[in-house]
């Protein structure tokens, strides 16, 4: 299996979507007011652009004519002055505005995406890759300013100049002008030719993009991982498979995009060559002037250039549809976990609390004939019922799979269940917010993730208003003062990227500290103490027991040692509350929880045998 598989995204296959620019539009109306200037001066300057040939025509016929006065040329300088100096004025305002939108949309969606994350569920994550979500937030969404920036520019110009471009060829005259549009139904079907395949190639160029985003994650994450297991080569001779994808599939596009050009200029040039030899015989008829025939000509040769420019607009359109309905799927998900209207009016959202109507949390937890079941996957709680009192403590053993990890996220509402009810002193915990619930939950993982920062910003980390003083005495209740200060700088010591300067029992007792300076109503514990030594078991161990009185607590436990003190233990099994009750009991009545348990000290008593006698 290749080390860089990741899961598959939403495949698109719509042709070009008018509706969902207009959607683009409607997420950008902030900067409408910027866009409408932009478009403004763009108009402006292809009116001047427009009257250029027409002031040319005028010189040649009125001018360049033997005897004529060098003075008269004055009053028409001084206009020709005049529309060049408002080019230069407007092309300075367009270019300032058109870089202000560019950077205010990357900005303004970027808030939203990040937004967006903040509000998904657990669900989201469990489906998407860090790498395509980087790539959306990122490459997708500068695409996507870059052309609201500076493809509206390029395409108003264009449309602006192409109607007021045929309006004067045909006051100018009608005849050469038909000849001239009539070289427009063959480039519509070249370009309708084009619009299909360029999006198709665009469209595999953005997917491979994102998993090759994934790949960099994947490799930088899994460093150590790689060095250990020797899959340096492995892992770039799969890389180069998938660049090596990437690269054709933009050649591709890329190829598509140099035949497409190419093909308008030379069906243009056809009708220049047109007015060239039309006009002359008309000029040497006497039937027009030589200046309206040179303005013609210039005219036909601009012509084609909006037209150019609308062609490359929408081979390049075709690549920002492809970016937009990526970045649009990602900010139109709805979160499969969300509190009702009524719940959002009463206690606010994640953005919004309304900290005034929240009630305080005692800490009961109740299952109602729980059943749960992960999306296409199999039932893993079936009519699972619980009822925990206050401050107790429950911990929760048993084999891989059986639904431990299940319950406490249920709890913590990561999950709803499929059916039934989960009470949080006695009312249905949907009756309040996720964040009401989830802001007196501690949550310790058996992979704590710290963030870049400092010591005391982790520690901090959900109470930011805290002092120095309060997180040192959380980091006292838990046994990590010592090794903290320690550190070359204390509590002002960088942890690195995910705390990868720290050992695993280090980065629990942080993330242990931080839960308690968060002061929660409800602890979970999921197998904190399984990667740790036993040095660091016992630190944790002894900071469980200080800090959880009078808390409700729930531990996974995978060292039974750990959890003797426990008010009581449950062991499930596929779903199911196999036995409960204290550890005294469980042990006397020698079932499955005594089984397990005396298994599990036959194996640590080998272990440490055969490590003295190793030593």
């Amino acid at each position: 299996m290749s080390d860089f598989s990741f899961p598959e995204e939403q495949e698109y296959t719509k042709k070009f979507d008018f509706s969902l620019f207009r959607k683009l539009f409607i997420h950008m109306r902030r900067h409408w007011k910027n866009m409408g200037f932009v478009a403004l001066f763009m108009s402006i300057l292809a009116s001047t652009d427009v009257l250029m040939p027409l002031l040319t025509r005028y010189a040649i016929d009125n001018y360049i004519r033997p005897g004529e006065a060098a003075v008269s040329l004055w009053p028409f300088a001084l206009v020709y002055l005049a529309i060049i100096l408002l080019q230069v004025a407007v092309i300075f305002f367009f270019i300032l505005l058109a870089g202000r939108v560019e950077h205010n949309v990357a900005y303004d969606m970027r808030q939203k995406g990040f937004r967006k994350l903040q509000e998904l569920s657990f669900s989201y994550y469990d489906r998407m890759s860090v790498g395509h979500l980087m790539s959306r937030l990122t490459s997708d969404i500068s695409h996507l300013s870059e052309a609201f920036g500076w493809g509206l520019v390029d395409l108003v110009w264009a449309v602006i100049f192409l109607i007021s471009c045929t309006t004067a060829m045909l006051i100018i005259n009608w005849q050469l002008a038909l000849g001239v549009l009539a070289i427009l139904p063959v480039l519509a079907l070249i370009s309708a030719y084009f619009q299909k395949r360029i999006l198709k190639a665009q469209r595999e160029v953005r997917k491979i993009n994102s998993r090759i985003t994934g790949a960099f994650n994947e490799g930088i994450m899994g460093a150590k991982t790689t060095k250990s297991l020797v899959r340096e080569d492995e892992n770039f001779r799969e890389f180069g498979e998938l660049t090596g994808s990437m690269r054709k599939a933009a050649i591709r596009s890329a190829t598509l995009s140099s035949l497409f050009l190419p093909l308008v200029i030379s069906v243009s040039s056809l009708a220049t060559a047109y007015v060239l030899g039309e006009g002359a015989a008309k000029v040497l008829g006497d039937v027009l002037t030589l200046g309206t025939v040179t303005a013609f000509v210039n005219y036909s040769v601009q012509f084609f250039n909006p037209i150019r420019d609308i062609a490359a607009t929408f081979s390049e359109m075709q690549r920002i549809q492809a970016a937009a309905e990526r970045v649009l799927s990602l900010l139109e998900t709805e979160p499969e976990i969300r509190d009702s209207a009524e719940v959002e009016a009463l206690y606010g959202d994640n953005f919004h609390p309304k900290y005034e109507n929240w009630e305080d949390i005692t800490g009961e937890v109740t299952f109602e004939n729980v059943s749960f079941k992960y999306k296409d996957g199999e039932e893993v709680l079936k009519d699972f019922s619980l009822h925990v009192r206050p401050g107790e403590n429950v911990a929760i053993v048993g084999p891989t799979g059986a639904g431990k990890s299940t319950i406490v996220n249920l709890i913590c509402r990561f999950y709803e269940p499929s059916s039934g009810r989960i009470l949080i002193d006695g009312r249905d915990y949907r009756e309040r917010s996720q964040l009401w619930l989830q802001s007196s939950i501690g949550y310790v993982l058996q992979e704590p993730h710290l963030f870049s920062g400092t010591v005391l910003d982790n520690l901090r980390y959900a109470r930011p208003e805290a002092s120095e003083e309060e997180a040192v005495a959380a980091a006292k209740l838990v046994n990590a003062d010592g090794f903290i200060r320690k550190m070359d700088k204390g509590y002002l010591t960088p942890v690195g990227e995910g705390g990868s300067r720290l050992s695993t029992g280090e980065k629990q007792l942080i993330s242990f500290a931080r839960a308690i300076l968060h002061d929660p109503r409800i602890f979970v514990l999921d197998e904190a103490t399984s990667s740790v030594d036993t040095e660091t078991e016992m630190a944790i161990q002894h900071a469980i027991e200080k800090t959880l009185q009078g808390r409700t607590s729930f531990i996974i436990a995978h060292r039974l040692s750990t959890i003797r003190s426990a008010d009581r233990i449950l062991l499930v099994e596929d779903g199911v509350i196999k036995e409960e009750g204290r550890h005294e009991e469980l042990l006397k009545r020698r079932g499955a929880y005594y089984q397990l348990y005396t298994n599990q000290f036959r194996e640590e008593a080998a272990s440490q045998a055969l490590g003295k006698g190793k030593a």
